[in-house]
C-alpha cells in the first residue's frame, strides 16, 4: 500500500473491535473509539477494560471531593498502554457560551461532537458537582504509527464499524464488545479465532 493510499483511510469516530485471534493480550477483547487517525497514525481510548481505581479513588488522589453522586462508585478505564499515569475524559462537546470554544483548558474535539479533555478543569467541575453529564474517563490511551494500524487490519486483527453513543456511554462495560459486534450484525461466537488465515 502507498503512503498516499494509506492516508486516505480514516478511521475517526470509528470502533476498533478485537477479532478473537487478537495476539495482542493487551489489546484481546478490547473495543478502541478512535478520536483521531491519519498519515501520521492513529490515537484512540479503550472503553470496555476497567483499570483497578474507581472514579473516587481518582478524586481522593488529587484532593477533590467527588460532587456527582451520579459517578460514585463507578470505574475508571484502561484506555490503553501509553501515558497510563495520565486521566483522559470522553464526553459530548461542551461549549463557553459566550466564545464558542471549548469550555476546558485542554480538550481535542471529534466531528462526531465529543471532546476529549485533559485538563484539571473538568475534574473541578465534577468535584462541584457540575461538569458533562455523559462522560468515560480513562488512564492512558491508545497510538498506532502512520501506517501501522493499517497493517493490523490487513492481518484481521480488528473489525470496524461507525462509533456508537449509546455503546460507549449507555451500555455497561461488560456489554460493550458484544453491542460492538452487533452494531456490524455478528455475535462474538459467530467469528473464529484462525478468521483470516489460510
Amino acid at each position: 500500500m502507498s503512503s498516499d493510499s494509506a492516508s486516505t483511510l480514516d478511521l475517526a469516530q470509528h470502533f476498533l473491535i478485537a477479532m478473537p485471534g487478537m495476539e495482542d493480550d493487551l489489546f484481546a477483547q478490547s473495543v478502541v473509539y478512535i478520536c483521531e487517525h491519519g498519515a501520521h497514525g492513529a490515537l484512540g481510548l479503550v472503553i470496555n477494560k476497567p483499570a483497578d481505581l474507581l472514579l473516587d479513588d481518582l478524586f481522593e488522589q488529587v484532593a477533590m471531593p467527588l460532587g456527582r453522586q451520579d459517578l460514585q462508585g463507578s470505574s475508571i478505564l484502561w484506555g490503553g498502554p501509553v501515558q497510563t499515569e495520565r486521566g483522559f475524559v470522553l464526553h459530548p462537546r461542551v461549549e463557553d457560551p459566550e466564545s464558542k470554544l471549548s469550555a476546558y483548558d485542554s480538550s481535542m474535539t471529534m466531528a462526531d461532537g465529543l471532546q476529549l479533555t485533559t485538563s484539571r478543569d473538568i475534574l473541578q467541575e465534577l468535584s462541584e458537582g457540575r461538569g458533562p453529564e455523559r462522560l468515560l474517563v480513562t488512564l492512558g490511551y491508545s497510538a498506532w504509527d502512520g501506517g501501522q494500524l493499517e497493517d493490523e487490519l490487513k492481518r484481521n486483527s480488528w473489525l470496524t464499524v461507525p462509533a456508537s453513543h449509546a455503546v460507549m456511554f449507555d451500555t455497561p462495560v461488560s456489554q460493550r464488545y458484544e453491542k460492538a459486534m452487533e452494531l456490524l450484525g455478528i455475535h462474538p461466537g459467530m467469528l473464529s479465532s484462525a478468521a483470516g488465515r489460510a
